[in-house]
């Protein structure tokens, strides 16, 4: 099985990455494993010019490709979101929207292959859920679209330093539990 382990965070050693590193141990058992982080591609914005709907692809060149390439090679997608004022990080929201052309809305649209499951792992300084909820929602919204089987969620409050994250690894591995038996 194909693992990839996305750190939607632009902050490369803080507790998102140290979940990313856990993740990519704790699922490596007999799978071949890939980690990345979006702040490693240049994502340049979405112009909003609808070319795409015509097209299937972006006139814009830059490193998109490069990430939907890792998409395509996957079997399962974890991404692993902090909250940024309650939501995505900027960075990948930037790229969520760059994939327009593999947005199954309109017609034509490019595609991913079949058969891909999502799983998502939301993480919040605060101690309330719906901060979590939210950044859960508007990944597997985004799996939607791109035809990917939204296939499982953790959401982890009172997590601000990555020293925090030693407090919610048995959380953490009874869900890479769920993702490899699954």
């Amino acid at each position: 099985m194909n693992i990839l382990v996305i750190n939607c965070s632009p902050v490369k050693n803080g507790a998102t990455a140290e979940i990313v590193k856990l993740v990519g141990q704790y699922v490596n058992d007999g799978n071949e494993v890939r980690t990345i982080c979006i702040d490693d591609y240049d994502v340049r914005f979405c112009k909003g010019c609808r070319k795409c709907h015509k097209t299937a692809k972006c006139f814009q060149e830059d490193d998109v490709n490069k990430i939907i390439e890792q998409y395509e090679w996957a079997d399962k997608i974890i991404s692993v979101s902090p909250s940024y004022w309650a939501d995505i990080p900027g960075q990948f929201k930037v790229f969520i929207d760059r994939c327009t052309p593999w947005c199954n809305t309109h017609e034509p649209h490019a595609t991913i292959p079949n058969g891909k499951k999502g799983y998502t792992i939301a993480l919040r300084t605060g101690p309330s859920m719906p901060e979590c909820e939210k950044i859960i929602g508007s990944i597997e919204h985004f799996y939607g679209h791109l035809e990917i089987e939204a296939s499982g969620h953790l959401g982890l409050c009172s997590i601000e330093y990555k020293e925090n994250v030693a407090e919610r690894i048995d959380e953490i591995k009874r869900f890479c539990d769920v993702i490899t038996n699954s």
